[in-house]
């Protein structure tokens, strides 16, 4: 079980209800689990002093992120829909929010968004709000595993913060069976330490 203290950040990523609820159009397997574990560490984030701070995909209409328009994923999270909220069920008010994808980028890291033509990086605010708040270490959790879980955690590690996933908190889309062990392997190869 992570420990929480004031050079900690708590990283919620994408418990929205795309993904996290049965209606949701790219619905993630165990997502219930994790929106009860997210809401226990976020109370032993926020006891402790920890930073917490969530991840949302906040999309267009159109993007070459979906399906319809070239990518390779249903529509999901257009910003402003109830498919881009928080799940009900989610203590969702203990920090600061980060949106990605809002310009049409891939917004698979919560650091980082990607053009989808070019190949072009640009950061997000969190890696500020991070420095400003004097971490060093993250504990990330959400959804999906093998996405947005991932590349938030191996920017994380790139960027020089002490990471640790715990992995009942959690689960992967897995368009390939192998997926999610995939991305927890990746992760532990970028240096972060994977709680069991």
């Amino acid at each position: 079980m992570p420990a929480y203290d004031p050079q900690t950040a708590l990283i919620v990523v994408d418990v929205q209800n795309d993904f996290a609820h049965p209606d949701g159009s790219l619905f993630v397997e165990g997502s219930a689990e994790v929106v009860t574990h997210a809401n226990r560490a976020i109370a032993r984030a926020t006891e402790a002093g920890a930073l917490v701070v969530y991840t949302q995909d906040w999309h267009p209409e159109h993007t070459p992120h979906f399906k319809q328009d070239g990518g390779i994923w249903p529509v999901h999270c257009v910003g402003d829909t109830w498919g881009a909220e928080f799940h009900a069920d989610l203590t969702a008010d203990a920090g600061p929010t980060v949106r990605k994808g809002v310009d049409g980028n891939d917004g698979y890291s919560g650091f980082t968004t990607r053009d989808p033509q070019s190949g072009d990086r640009h950061p997000t605010d969190l890696e500020d709000i991070l420095l400003e708040a004097g971490i060093e270490r993250c504990v990330v959790i959400g959804l999906a595993t093998d996405y947005c879980v991932k590349e938030t955690v191996l920017d994380a590690c790139r960027l020089g913060f002490e990471v640790l996933v715990p992995v009942n908190g959690v689960a992967a889309v897995n368009l390939q069976p192998v997926d999610g062990d995939a991305a927890i392997a990746a992760m532990a190869d970028a240096g972060a330490v994977i709680e069991r």
